[in-house]
């Protein structure tokens, strides 16, 4: 009984197996991955969102505004809104292979073009695997919540 009980954890040991599935090492990457973006924003560090975001990213507000990775990171550079709050809560990731999908609520507070904003939304990001590692390639955010 005991050598049978031994293998699997020799074999983990060596890295034979996974202690965790890979969809799990995956979701717990992007999840990281998708706060890191989070609180890139919330600084308007321009640079940091530049290495999560794909070069073809496209995001789509809930009143159809559309915007591009070139026009984040834009607003980002010229700090055209600061962000007092820009975190999400109720985040759940579910991967599919190569693409991952995040859906969470989150809440924005702060300023922009000299308004003051203050509201909760809810948001699904896309994730794809890349050579280069996970790119975030599509954003769709509702409206305001009431």
């Amino acid at each position: 009984m005991r050598s049978m009980l031994a293998l699997p954890f020799a074999l983990c040991l060596l890295g034979l197996t996974r202690a965790t599935p890979p969809a799990l090492d995956d979701a717990a990457t992007v999840a990281a991955l998708d706060t890191k973006y989070q609180a890139a924003v919330k600084a308007n560090d321009a640079d940091g969102m530049a290495a999560i975001l794909a070069e073809d990213f496209i995001l789509v507000t809930g009143r159809g505004a559309t915007f591009t990775r070139a026009d984040l990171l834009e607003d980002a550079r010229k700090k055209s809104t600061t962000y007092e709050h820009q975190e999400d809560t109720l985040q759940k990731v579910r991967v599919w292979g190569n693409t991952a999908v995040v859906t969470a609520l989150l809440w924005e507070k702060g300023t922009s073009g000299g308004n003051a904003f203050d509201k909760k939304l809810w948001f699904s990001d896309v994730y794809v695997r890349t050579p280069k590692g996970w790119k975030y390639v599509f954003g769709q955010a509702s409206m305001a919540l009431p």
